[in-house]
């Protein structure tokens, strides 16, 4: 999975055009995984959202964009291995178009050896 962070005001000096570019961009990206067959699903996150901490009964419910780096999308992706996947992300658009962004790429966990409990697909 590449979780992909951003400061949530990244964009706010660019222009329209440079935007559409953006957009342009990740579409041809995304586009590109699918063509390669290692996409499953990619998806921008709208940056609006509540944040929730606590536990039952006392709980604490605060609006995301009072955080200065957000989650602002993800792509669930196929690679051989973790190397293999972090040279998809290094590919990423936001990489190119900005200068804050940053990608976690963390496997999928699909089992629980434990249990032997099998995660939906």
């Amino acid at each position: 999975m590449l979780l992909i962070y951003n400061q949530i005001d990244h964009q706010k000096s660019w222009s329209p055009e440079h935007h559409h570019q953006f957009l342009k961009s990740c579409e041809g990206y995304i586009n590109q995984l699918k063509l390669d067959g290692k996409l499953k699903i990619a998806q921008p996150l709208v940056r609006e959202g509540r944040s929730i901490t606590g536990s039952k009964g006392n709980w604490t419910v605060m609006p995301i964009n009072e955080k200065k780096e957000i989650q602002v999308g993800y792509y669930h992706i196929l690679a051989r291995d973790l190397d293999e996947a972090v040279e998809i992300a290094k590919n990423n658009p936001e990489f190119e178009y900005g200068t804050t962004a940053r990608i976690e790429v963390r496997p999928v966990k699909t089992k629980e050896e434990t249990t032997g409990y099998t995660y939906p697909k």
